[in-house]
């Protein structure tokens, strides 16, 4: 899945293994590999985690 936030484009791979959250990081385990995603709100970071979840 790829989709773009505030200019970026961030690609996941399906099947999603696990989702780490705390207040401006978002680290997604994949099936390639793990990635950190860094905003610098916490709004950003809510609604990049409802994208994620929400396909």
């Amino acid at each position: 899945m790829s989709f773009k936030h505030n200019g970026k484009i961030y690609s996941i791979k399906s099947p999603v293994q696990s989702i780490s959250v705390n207040k401006h990081n978002i680290v997604v385990t994949d099936q390639k590999c793990s990635q950190l995603f860094s905003f610098n709100t916490v709004n950003e970071t809510k609604c990049f985690l409802a994208r994620l979840v929400n396909g």
